[in-house]
């Protein structure tokens, strides 16, 4: 049963990656039962949910209560991408003056970005007033320091907006140097235009009121639109977590002629290409759909051709799973072998588990920029861990150190 998700089939047959990503695709696996996934030696892993099992879709006895496969990386050594002549130095390890602080969005992942850091989580009280009201103290000096705050805007999601913009204002009137914002996923990035009249750009007003709290700058992960970065008057570094989708994909032994990249609509297209490049430059399908409301869409035809494939759906977030379930029904119409869908953002809209659990998937890879609770697992989801990609990418901006080489 034991496999290893950093090494890829030495089989020529098998799903060959270009050369200028080979890199991400090197390690070893040591754990007889646990599925390693990125950037570490599988000796030092552990899970953080004791109920989580491997995910092998070819018994279902493997899903006691139905448990999604949830590998947790927690490894301080450097991702193997990184390890790379595209390193422009070593990045200094010297955390004197840097504070890591969580919200309560998603406090697992900010325990395993300190874990990799090798820091402690910095002590924060938050709490909540009978009537709403978000109380935040800060229970340790950050005068001078360098502060990072970890809190996805995710749902409830004016809640987190809120707790975090409370956040920056103790840290700033605390007399931290620099506040940075830690976002793994950026709430109201889809309200990034006006798309008929009298409509609000919330995602440049959310910007705004980041950036007046007092923060100095934005680290946020897979934007649903570039131009989100313009929004904001203060510096953003935009990480991308297809690296962390590519090495989990690298495990699997498909035929570089029998895969195919879809994008289930057009504006994913640039996307979808760039993820395609990665996988040998495989080729490209669109789900051409027309909107008719919000979260509410429709499959109109398929361009490209998927008969007999493996085709791997790629998009930023799945909200209520209406687009990606849609184009999947499509692709199986069309012929496809099988159908993989990955993402970076889990939101998980009622009635997303049902569309996704219901039969489409071979398997539903997603990250953990979200919480998914447990009510919210299905046999098919794989959840994967950004937290030393952005642990590194912290490293790398408290040292003054290149962030787009990374990803270069």
């Amino acid at each position: 049963m034991a496999t290893s998700l950093l090494q890829p089939s030495s089989s020529s047959s098998a799903l060959a990656f270009s050369s200028s990503s080979s890199s991400l695709f090197t390690g070893t696996s040591h754990a007889p039962t646990l599925r390693t996934l990125g950037f570490v030696d599988s000796s030092r892993v552990r899970i953080l949910a004791p109920c989580s099992v491997k995910c092998d879709m070819s018994d279902s006895s493997n899903f006691p209560n139905w448990k999604p496969t949830i590998p947790v990386l927690n490894e301080r050594t450097l991702p193997k991408f990184l390890e790379s002549a595209r390193a422009e130095k070593t990045v200094s390890r010297n955390s004197n003056r840097l504070k890591l602080f969580s919200g309560t969005a998603n406090p697992v992942l900010s325990q395993e970005i300190a874990r990799y850091m090798g820091l402690e989580l910095g002590k924060i009280s938050i709490k909540r007033f009978a009537d709403g009201e978000i109380y935040v103290q800060l229970q340790e000096s950050v005068r001078g320091c360098n502060v990072y705050l970890i809190q996805p805007t995710c749902p409830p999601a004016n809640e987190n907006l809120m707790e975090l913009k409370i956040m920056i204002d103790a840290c700033r009137r605390a007399s931290a140097k620099n506040i940075t914002a830690v976002i793994p996923y950026f709430g109201y990035a889809r309200a990034d235009r006006k798309t008929q009249g009298r409509e609000s750009i919330a995602a440049k007003l959310v910007a705004n009121l980041i950036t007046k709290a007092g923060a100095d700058r934005v680290l946020a992960c897979d934007l649903h639109s570039g131009q989100s970065m313009g929004y904001f008057d203060i510096p953003v570094d935009h990480v991308h977590c297809q690296p962390v989708i590519l090495d989990y994909l690298a495990s699997k032994t498909i035929s570089s002629s029998d895969l195919v990249v879809v994008s289930p609509d057009v504006g994913g297209v640039a996307r979808a290409r760039a993820f395609a490049k990665k996988l040998s430059d495989a080729p490209l399908a669109i789900v051409d759909k027309r909107r008719h409301g919000h979260n509410v869409a429709e499959v109109m035809n398929l361009i490209g051709d998927v008969k007999g494939k493996v085709a791997v759906m790629v998009d930023d977030m799945i909200d209520t799973a209406g687009t990606i379930a849609k184009g999947a029904a499509l692709l199986h119409e069309e012929g496809a072998r099988e159908v993989y869908a990955c993402c970076t953002h889990a939101v998980f809209s009622p009635p997303a588990i049902e569309r996704l659990s219901g039969g489409l998937f071979q398997e539903v890879i997603i990250t953990n920029t979200i919480p998914v609770t447990e009510k919210n697992y299905f046999p098919q989801l794989t959840i994967l861990t950004v937290a030393n990609l952005l642990g590194e990418t912290i490293w790398r901006i408290h040292d003054d150190s290149s962030v787009s080489s990374i990803f270069q």
